[in-house]
């Protein structure tokens, strides 16, 4: 039976897919979109990037206009924590005592950045997973402190690059050999690493920040896991990222790496998840996939839509090929599939050593990514490889 209430709970882009896509594809029953942030529904991928570096403006992240939005007739509870589900009874509970209920419920809570022990509410401390984060630290950077980035990822990576721009002395701590080596692998990330270096920052690799040390309730650097400390005069923490599941302890909803939904997205109970909370198993692999892009959250968004009007037993098994970018210095990276893990990689087109060109990562004898620098549509020729899972050999034949 089509339900005639729907909750989401998450006003994020994989809230606001699935809030879309229901009105699209014509569904006019009571929606109710609950977000804990004061925002309408933003954009994050630019908070690391045009935001903290001032290019753009906070009004620009918005996702859609007043006017659309208001149109899609939700019930949109901004600023509203949701604290606890009941999956018998179908109601959300919201942190003032307010109940919202549902007959199915889509949860798009996202994820939240992870923290050195002991840092939280420390003066010069920062993450960057909110506006409010990428706010606070756009102000720190304005003072061109000497910034110490705690992580090697897509956020530290990037906002080192930015805060290099900005006039900043950047020291970056790694755990691996080089930045973002866990998705490049160590021949592109070591080019990766040459190009940071080559613009001034300091990368202190295979070493592990425990935690910060501070003065005066400051922070003054960190203390590494090998008895050094390193000196700064703000901390950015870029370590990766939790998902938001806690607020559903008891629910009886299968809760681990987020939120274990079947291949359709569906977590039972009448419950879906959607983006960067949502935990399910590819159907190609069987193997459990979490992704924290922002294509995915769009994407799963849909498909939950799709699923939860198209009933029980007709519902279909969610398939993507993930896609991410990251904007560093003068270079493009562009990542289509999975590249953690791969085994072989040749490079298809293009010299890294100009950087500009394409790759291809393999695993157990199939292409599994796709890498590109500023070689946008080489690139997208080579989606299809990664869709097909094709032949490592064939995929590679002249390659590098």
């Amino acid at each position: 039976m089509t339900p005639q209430r729907i909750a989401v709970v998450g006003a994020s882009a994989a809230g606001l897919a699935t809030a879309e896509a229901l009105r699209r594809l014509g569904w006019t029953g009571a929606l109710t979109l609950i977000g804990e942030e004061p925002h309408p529904p933003y954009d994050r991928p630019p908070l690391s990037k045009q935001l903290l570096g001032g290019d753009w403006e906070a009004d620009r992240l918005t996702l859609r206009a007043p006017d659309a939005l208001a149109g899609l007739g939700l019930d949109l509870r901004l600023g509203e924590r949701a604290t606890a589900v009941d999956t018998a009874a179908r109601y959300v509970e919201l942190a003032g005592g307010a109940r919202v209920d549902y007959d199915a419920l889509v949860v798009a809570t996202g994820a939240r950045a992870r923290r050195l022990p002991g840092s939280e509410g420390i003066a010069g401390v920062h993450v960057l997973r909110t506006l409010e984060d990428a706010l606070a630290l756009r102000a720190e950077l304005a003072a061109t402190p000497h910034l110490l980035v705690v992580g090697g990822g897509f956020i530290g990576a990037e906002a080192a690059a930015v805060a290099r721009r900005l006039g900043c002395r950047v020291t970056l701590v790694t755990g691996s050999p080089y930045p973002m080596a866990d998705v490049l692998g160590p021949r592109l990330g070591a080019l990766l690493a040459q190009v940071h270096a080559g613009h001034g920052v300091r990368i202190e690799a295979g070493a592990r920040a425990e935690r910060v040390l501070t003065h005066g309730g400051r922070a003054t650097g960190v203390a590494l896991s090998d008895g050094r400390t390193l000196e700064a005069d703000a901390v950015l923490v870029g370590i990766g990222a939790r998902p938001n599941t806690e607020w559903l302890a008891g629910s009886g909803l299968p809760l681990g790496d987020g939120i274990e939904c079947d291949a359709t997205l569906h977590a039972g109970h009448g419950v879906w998840a959607a983006g960067d909370v949502a935990s399910w198993p590819d159907p190609a692999s069987g193997a459990r996939l979490r992704v924290e892009h922002r294509t995915n959250s769009a994407e799963q968004g849909l498909a939950v839509a799709r699923n939860i009007l198209a009933g029980p037993g007709e519902a279909k098994p969610f398939t993507t090929v993930p896609y991410v970018w990251s904007d560093q210095y003068d270079l493009k990276i562009q990542i289509y599939g999975l590249t953690r893990g791969a085994d072989q990689v040749r490079i298809v087109d293009g010299d890294p050593e100009q950087r500009e060109f394409t790759a291809l990562y393999g695993r157990n004898g199939q292409v599994c990514g796709a890498v590109g620098v500023n070689m946008v549509r080489p690139l997208r020729a080579l989606r299809a490889l990664v869709a097909a899972r094709a032949p490592w050999a064939q995929a590679t034949a002249g390659a590098r």
